[in-house]
């Protein structure tokens, strides 16, 4: 006998309608995501006194990291979790509105679009990562509270009190994977960089900390997780979010260590 009572939706996911015109609370948080974002970026590159770009190039940044973050995600998602029915729908990848994110992808977007950023402006990679991902797990609260509030990203069935039962995962109640990833990926992990930021680092290793430890915390969060159908029989017992972690987690490395080892280098 399961010990829940909580279905969901636990609140409806539009806020509300107009006619044809609907507002959700999906995309509502994701706008709250991105300004979060925005103002931690903006503190941050007021303390470092307008580097390694001035305050007046943070709009622009925003748009390319923006833009880029949605159309990785989107893709990611398409590719990594439901190629069948993107094949069989392909008009549906630009149907933000219906849900359906990849974090991993994302990440990639958005990198993406902070290179186009960085190509136009000539702005040192390092000095730009370490600004741009410190806001990061801010703004992933935000879009994992949308992704709950949406009924997407459920995990495996569990008995524990604060399962939840979703449409898609039948009468079980399943973990809110998404909310342990707000907790852990992003409350948790912002909390550690920000208390590292101060610290004497090199340019770069703020955000190989990001990278390192959003891949071990959603390594870990995975277990949590149902397995994907078209990734599991490859994989075994890694799901598709974990093999997708251990890149992000072996960038990290890489990204921290290759610097160390030119500095060693004879000149």
């Amino acid at each position: 006998m399961y010990l829940t009572s909580l279905v969901c939706p636990l609140i409806d996911p539009v806020i509300f309608r107009i006619g044809p015109f609907q507002s959700t609370w999906y995309g509502l948080m994701y706008a709250t995501g991105a300004l979060l974002w925005y103002m931690i970026t903006r503190h941050e590159i007021v303390r470092r006194k307008g580097r390694p770009i001035p305050v007046n190039g943070l709009p622009e940044l925003l748009f390319y990291g923006l833009i880029g973050g949605l159309i990785g995600a989107r893709l990611g998602y398409a590719l990594f979790y439901n190629p069948s029915f993107f094949l069989q729908k392909p008009w549906e990848v630009i149907a933000f509105w219906h849900g359906g994110m990849s974090a991993h992808g994302w990440l990639i977007g958005m990198s993406v679009g902070g290179f186009i950023f960085i190509g136009k402006h000539r702005v040192p990679l390092r000095e730009l990562s370490d600004v741009v991902y410190l806001g990061l797990p801010v703004g992933l609260v935000a879009v994992k509270i949308g992704n709950f509030i949406n009924c997407e990203g459920f995990g495996r069935a569990t008995t524990l009190p604060w399962g939840i039962i979703c449409p898609a995962g039948g009468p079980i109640p399943r973990h809110p994977s998404q909310l342990y990833e707000a907790v852990f990926e992003g409350l948790l992990l912002f909390s550690i960089l920000w208390k590292v930021r101060t610290m004497p680092l090199k340019p770069g290793d703020l955000s190989c900390f990001f990278l390192i430890g959003y891949g071990v915390l959603r390594f870990m969060i995975e277990f949590t997780t149902q397995p994907d159908r078209y990734w599991g029989g490859i994989l075994g017992w890694l799901t598709e979010g974990q093999v997708l972690s251990l890149f992000v987690i072996g960038f990290g490395i890489v990204g921290y260590i290759l610097p160390r080892i030119k500095s060693l280098s004879p000149q």
